[in-house]
């Protein structure tokens, strides 16, 4: 007689939970997000960790697209588009974000 094995069915994560590190919600609406030889596309800085972050903004990305983001006025950070679902981008940081730029992303505003 066989013996089988049913194996652990695996979980589809959403998007917003297949990272890694906790995001941090913010709201920063002076971003912008742009692709090799393309015109910046305005964006809104929505969460942010030091790996990643997600935008809103008018235009959709495919998976896999290199964007470069400036975040607050910030040099410009070399990303991945992981997902995009209706105006809403996760992308990944190529280099995890200098720790004085993330402390200026998620200070409160008085």
């Amino acid at each position: 007689m066989a013996s089988h094995s049913i194996a652990p069915r695996r979980q589809r994560l959403s998007p917003a939970n297949r990272r890694g590190e906790e995001r941090h919600p913010v709201v920063i609406t002076s971003a912008s997000a742009r692709q090799h030889g393309a015109q910046p596309v305005d964006a809104k800085l929505t969460d942010v960790s030091a790996f990643g972050c997600r935008i809103a903004c008018t235009e959709s990305y495919p998976e896999d697209t290199r964007l470069w983001l400036r975040l607050a006025g910030s040099m410009p950070i070399a990303a991945t588009v992981m997902w995009c679902e209706g105006g809403v981008v996760g992308c990944r940081f190529d280099q995890p974000i200098d720790p004085r730029l993330m402390r200026t992303l998620i200070r409160p505003v008085h």
